[in-house]
């Protein structure tokens, strides 16, 4: 099969380009007999029909059974080495009501960031002490939102942050139960965009500070110190890095252990997932197995007893779960160096709905989802409407080279982050998010109108003379 020179080398040129590679779509997704997309039982003619595009499509049966793999599967792993397992989803990659419902309804608790997540998952009816609070800058009044909500740990990020929490439990009359973030210096195999425990960012307290800092923590009757909590980064596809940061971790917990109890150890998330079909995620047996043996081997070797692990996984459980339909527009066959045609594919929507391509470069797969087609494979680059030329969705993916305007066009793998990084750049609306199941489909986050933008700009008369 011919490649285009223009073609990253992990991209190879397929024999045909209609195939839905299983590591990269959701369970549920499938091609019919007229070679339409259908996700859990709804096809894309339907969703585009009642949503429109662009839309977000969780399919809901597969994020759940995501969740509910993690957590059993850890909880069987470190049940081996004589211990437990604590989930909390990562609200941060994506959170609506109905998502905090799924979660905890399987059994996972969630990590909020903000007062806006607390307030999501407060909303959907969490209770507040399954939520842990994390943020390198919660304000005042977060951080008394959340101890007077009675929420479970919150985790300082830094020194000041102590008092702060101290007096706001101490003025509601609570133990206030906390974790410190440790910066533990490994350097995970990501972008330094997504690599969050390397000396010189703000996340974190350095490792040879911890004790210290702990110690400024127990001095407080209002504090109750739970564990310490590890984030190496995100993306990450193997072990190496939670492997060195277990054990530096362990060491410190062993010493903090020997001046009191400390029940719990947070090692954080960060899974990787396969955005295309070159991406090689572990598997989360393999994966949990692996954590769970790393854990055991450094306890038995510093003499201690394997504490709960808490783990924060939010990607790998939302991210291969969704798909967002777009629709194609303008189509351009553009000559690189006088040698090689790349086809730009302009879409309806772009860096106001996934940001992540432009923000570091992240790369996607694509399928026409309205038909298949026996054209031979073309590199297309899948462009949004933006007036940015990095506004690019699929930096590079092959396409049936008779794609129109008018297909639509399905990217796979865009649950996290997607949503939650969403913007209205040039004004463009929010997208719909839209839940299916068993063949029914439903919204979940109302897509917005330009009278939602505009509702907000305060030189807008109550005539309405915009429209």
């Amino acid at each position: 099969m011919f490649a285009n020179p223009l073609a990253p080398e992990w991209l190879d040129a397929p024999a045909e380009a209609n195939s839905l590679p299983s590591t990269v779509w959701s369970h549920n997704a499938v091609r019919t007999e007229t070679g339409e997309l259908e996700i859990a039982g709804v096809t894309t003619t339907a969703l585009v029909r009642d949503f429109g595009t662009p839309v977000y499509v969780i399919d809901e049966a597969d994020a759940i059974a995501r969740a509910t793999e993690i957590k059993s599967t850890f909880e069987s792993e470190f049940a081996r080495i004589g211990s437990s397992v604590k989930v909390y989803y990562a609200g941060k990659a994506f959170l609506c009501t109905e998502v905090a419902r799924w979660m905890t309804a399987a059994g996972l608790n969630i990590d909020v960031a903000s007062a806006g997540e607390m307030a999501v998952a407060l909303a959907a009816g969490v209770d507040a002490s399954r939520l842990g609070f994390h943020g390198n800058n919660k304000s005042l009044s977060e951080i008394d939102r959340a101890v007077r909500a009675g929420i479970g740990p919150i985790v300082i990020d830094s020194v000041v942050e102590i008092g702060r929490v101290a007096e706001a439990a101490s003025r509601h009359g609570r133990t206030q139960r906390v974790r410190l973030r440790i910066n533990s210096g490994v350097h995970a195999s990501t972008h330094e965009y997504l690599a969050t425990a390397r000396e010189d960012q703000k996340f974190g307290i350095p490792l040879a500070e911890a004790e210290a800092v702990v110690a400024q923590i127990r001095s407080h009757s209002s504090l109750d110190f739970v564990g310490i909590h590890s984030h190496i980064g995100s993306q990450i596809f193997d072990t190496a890095g939670f492997a060195e940061a277990a054990r530096r971790l362990l060491e410190l917990h062993a010493r903090l252990s020997a001046e009191a109890p400390v029940p719990e150890l947070n090692l954080g998330g960060g899974f990787g997932i396969a955005y295309t079909s070159a991406d090689e995620a572990l598997p989360v047996a393999a994966l949990a197995a692996s954590l769970a043996s790393i854990v055991e081997a450094e306890c038995t070797r510093l003499g201690i007893e394997v504490p709960l692990i808490a783990i924060e996984p939010g990607r790998s459980i939302i991210g291969p779960s969704t798909t967002t339909l777009y629709t194609a527009g303008t189509i351009k066959d553009v000559l690189v160096d006088g040698e090689a045609v790349r086809k730009y594919v302009s879409v309806d929507g772009g860096m106001s709905d996934n940001l992540r391509t432009a923000l570091y470069g992240a790369d996607y797969s694509a399928r026409i989802a309205n038909r298949i087609s026996q054209a031979d494979p073309a590199l297309v680059r899948i462009a949004g409407k933006h007036c940015e030329a990095g506004d690019i969705v699929v930096r590079a993916e092959y396409l049936p080279g008779d794609v129109e305007a008018g297909d639509v066009i399905a990217v796979p793998a865009t649950g996290a982050y997607g949503w939650a990084m969403s913007n209205n750049y040039n004004y463009l609306a929010r997208p719909p998010v839209v839940a299916v199941r068993e063949g029914r489909a439903h919204i979940i986050v109302r897509g917005e109108t330009e009278d939602d933008l505009l509702s907000r700009d305060a030189g807008i008369t109550p005539s309405g003379d915009y429209k």
